[in-house]
């Protein structure tokens, strides 16, 4: 799977977040629209179906997210 650079999924982010912060699903045509196309291209960045698993991923996916890794346990 292509992976997207992570300041394409930042600025997806940003613009998501923004657009859910100004309540895009209750605005007019257009800005309803850019909602569903940002909510697409984020899923189809990340490789998920819905945008709750695209946020987490694409989030996962930036810099600095895994700062502490504790895939490796000690006895």
């Amino acid at each position: 799977m292509l992976m997207a650079h992570p300041a394409v999924l930042r600025d997806l982010l940003d613009e998501y977040e923004t657009l859910l912060v100004l309540n895009a699903a209750e605005g007019d045509e257009a800005t309803r629209q850019r909602l569903d196309d940002v909510t697409y291209t984020l899923c189809v960045s990340t490789g998920t179906r819905d945008i709750d698993a695209a946020v987490i991923a694409a989030r996962h996916r930036l810099p600095g997210a895994r700062t502490f890794d504790d895939s490796v346990l000690t006895a």
